[in-house]
């Protein structure tokens, strides 16, 4: 079985408090600790010089067990309910998943 790594980059709304983006942080960090098949959750800000960015400043990378659990994460209540909760501070989210 591989490990799969679930990537979220994130531009925020103009507006957006840095209150409210620890807010979100906050709720994506006790999401990872309550859903099974989460075995590492990392967040944080850009800092590159490259300018490569396109205006994404933040970012979250969690590592499932396997597809199965991320696939599960995907349709998880508690998923749903954060994704409601924090999405309306996005202007946009790449999201990108690989196997390791």
């Amino acid at each position: 079985m591989s490990k799969v790594k679930h990537i979220a980059l994130i531009r925020f709304k103009e507006g957006t408090s840095p209150d409210q983006i620890d807010k979100v942080f906050d709720e994506l960090l006790e999401l990872s600790e309550s859903i099974p098949g989460i075995e590492d959750y990392v967040a944080g800000d850009d800092f590159t010089s490259e300018g490569l960015n396109q205006g994404f400043t933040h970012g979250f990378i969690m590592t499932f067990q396997d597809k199965s659990a991320r696939d599960a994460y995907m349709t998880h209540a508690e998923q749903e309910r954060v994704k409601a909760l924090v999405a309306p501070f996005f202007d946009a989210v790449l999201v990108f998943d690989f196997e390791v």
